[in-house]
């Protein structure tokens, strides 16, 4: 027998290598044998019993049952001597099997896609995603401020027949559509809404950042030569951070803090050179979407609470010098508290103006 003729394949693994299901990981059968796993999916799958058999390569128990019901009525058809009633059990075991064949296989697509929303979330199958989102099995970004950051598939609804898959993105924290059309069908709840958070909160230390790849950065619209020469000029390297940076913010490595954006890293268009006024009727809109401080600890929500907690520390400290920004930000805020003052309505004849 030759290695090909060996051991079948799986419903799992033939399900996982179709076309368009490259995304999807193949779920361990212990997971899947595992009652808790499958809590609240009977109700949501029709036949989900014979659907569980088909994932797990179980061959129907009602066999045997089915032989012993033909049987028996072989044994009648004898005993009344009709021939047309003695074809009537294999004609309609046939029937079912062929109607209820396509139901099973449709089911059986149903159930795995809910028990891989739920297993891509637990240390198995995260880790197995890790592995393919290393790889690249997923693709990267199409913006191309993110150069080339790698995406994870995510849902948009945990309910199904609600959206397809999208790609989530953690260099400009968006979504989009997967450019190959064969993903197009693949139900987005399979991958649910929890798994694309979770993901990064369970591996922090992964390099989600710009990509140093000469390709990508030849895409680049810095990188792109202003005199028009033949040469093509090396990228300008990115803005220094500020100092005293956090290491951490929200719980998210500052590094891996939307690197996609912020300055620099928003497309400005241009005629003949010169910025495209926002106050045009082609002008940008809504750049605060892809904005981003300078200074991320604007974005610390811990920080950013205490000193709201501690508002008169300031005063107490009336006799401390402070730098010119501090002492700007400081009258901002104040202007800020301030009440609005609203100018009062005064006669519109001229003659009344300050008094006779």
């Amino acid at each position: 027998m030759s290695s090909s003729e060996g051991a079948p394949e799986s419903w799992i693994s033939s399900f996982c290598s179709l076309m368009g299901h490259e995304f999807f990981a193949e779920v361990s059968e212990d997971f899947i044998e595992d009652d808790f796993n499958l809590t609240g999916l009977q109700s949501q799958v029709p036949m989900y019993k014979e659907a569980l058999e088909m994932i797990l390569d179980v061959e129907p128990e009602d066999d045997e049952d089915e032989e012993e019901e033909e049987e028996e009525e072989e044994d009648e058809d004898d005993a009344l001597g009709d021939q047309p009633v003695y074809r009537r059990a294999g004609d309609r075991r046939h029937a079912r099997v062929a109607s209820d064949l396509s139901v099973i296989e449709s089911s059986a697509e149903l159930l795995y896609g809910l028990i891989h929303q739920r297993y891509i979330t637990s240390r198995p199958g995260i880790q197995q995603m890790l592995e393919k989102y290393e790889m690249q099995h997923f693709g990267t970004c199409p913006r191309v401020n993110c150069n080339g950051c790698k995406v994870l598939p995510v849902g948009r609804s945990d309910t199904p027949g609600q959206e397809t898959v999208k790609l989530f993105c953690p260099g400009c924290q968006d979504i989009y559509t997967p450019p190959n059309s064969r993903f197009h069908s693949v139900d987005g709840a399979f991958f649910g809404t929890t798994f694309g958070c979770l993901f990064f909160m369970t591996f922090p230390d992964l390099d989600i950042g710009p990509r140093l790849d000469a390709s990508l950065s030849l895409m680049s619209p810095r990188a792109q030569s202003r005199t028009g020469s033949v040469t093509r000029t090396p990228v300008r390297p990115t803005s220094p951070t500020p100092e005293n940076q956090p290491l951490e913010i929200n719980g998210v490595r500052t590094p891996n803090l939307c690197p996609g954006l912020g300055k620099g890293k928003i497309y400005d268009p241009r005629i003949y050179g010169f910025k495209v006024s926002e106050v045009s009727r082609v002008g940008p809109r809504m750049k605060w979407l892809r904005s981003k401080p300078k200074n991320v600890i604007d974005l610390d929500e811990a920080w950013n609470h205490e000193q709201q907690l501690s508002p008169q520390a300031d005063d107490k400290d009336g006799d401390t010098e402070m730098n010119p920004e501090q002492v700007q930000d400081a009258a901002i805020a104040n202007r800020k508290k301030a009440p609005m003052r609203r100018r009062r309505v005064e006669s519109a004849d001229p003659m009344g103006v300050h008094g006779r």
